[in-house]
C-alpha cells in the first residue's frame, strides 16, 4: 500500500519567504498612482466593448489615457535621478 503524502508541509515551509519585503511594498506604493490610472483607462475601454463609442466615451478614454501617461511621467521623474548610472543627469 502506498501512502499519499500532502505537499502542505513543503508549501508552508517557505511561507515566510513568500511575503513581500519592505522594499517591494515601497515600490508598489510608489507605483500605485500609475496602477490606478491604468485601471481607469481599462474601465474606459471596457465600457465601449459592447457598443459603438460615443463622443463622451471617446473623451473619457482620452482623459484616462492622459492621466495614465501623466502618472507614468511623474513616476519616471521621481525615480530617474536615482536610476542613472554614474550619477549623470
Amino acid at each position: 500500500m502506498s501512502h499519499i503524502v500532502t505537499v502542505q508541509d513543503a508549501v508552508t515551509a517557505f511561507a515566510d519567504f513568500l511575503e513581500p519585503t519592505d522594499a517591494e511594498l515601497d515600490a508598489i506604493e510608489r507605483e500605485m498612482p500609475v496602477i490606478l490610472a491604468d485601471v481607469d483607462l481599462l474601465d474606459a475601454h471596457i465600457v465601449t466593448l459592447d457598443r459603438t463609442p460615443t463622443e463622451l466615451d471617446a473623451r473619457r478614454i482620452r482623459r484616462a489615457r492622459r492621466r495614465a501617461l501623466a502618472a507614468r511621467v511623474a513616476l519616471l521623474n521621481r525615480t530617474a535621478p536615482a536610476s542613472l548610472p554614474g550619477g549623470a543627469a
